[in-house]
């Protein structure tokens, strides 16, 4: 089922003495968050009045935070955007939104649940959990994910004899 509001990022830390904060992005480039008019902390909304990126951080200037003590109140918390803030291409997805997805083989058969999405460095990889609790690690790359429907909540996928 796909949730209102998408992790964003952690605040890691302030960033100077106006308020400003350091937060390290999880969407795919600091900039996508960069272009998000708000985030919201602890269901507290807070509008972004600048940003800019750095590495694979984002450093913001909110709405309401003017000094560094109010910065730190933010400090390690998890941001969040809402859904319809992000503007997808057609077809993408937020990797959430696969979570509880029924996982396929190409000729129809149930390998299971999505239950956890690892993100490695070279690809990320899906844990699946069949109703008896075993999981099966499968690599998100081509050669194994054939399509995923997120709106339909279906993953399907072609896997190697023995997995």
């Amino acid at each position: 089922m796909k949730q209102p509001y998408i992790e964003a990022g952690r605040i890691t830390n302030t960033h100077g003495v106006r308020g400003e904060v350091k937060i390290e992005v999880w969407l795919d480039s600091p900039a996508d968050l960069a272009r998000i008019p708000r985030i919201f902390v602890d269901g507290r909304e807070l509008r972004l009045r600048a940003a800019k990126t750095q590495n694979r951080f984002a450093i913001v200037s909110l709405e309401g935070v003017d000094d560094v003590n109010a910065a730190m109140t933010l400090k390690g918390k998890t941001a969040f955007i809402a859904r319809e803030d992000a503007h997808l291409p057609a077809g993408a997805y937020f990797l959430q939104d696969l979570l509880d997805a029924l996982v396929i083989r190409e000729d129809g058969t149930e390998v299971g649940r999505l239950t956890e999405i690892l993100e490695k460095p070279a690809n990320n990889v899906y844990v699946v959990t069949d109703d008896k609790g075993k999981e099966t690690l499968i690599p998100a790359v081509p050669a194994f994910i054939v399509a995923a429907d997120a709106d339909r909540g279906v993953v399907t996928v072609r896997l190697l004899e023995g997995m």
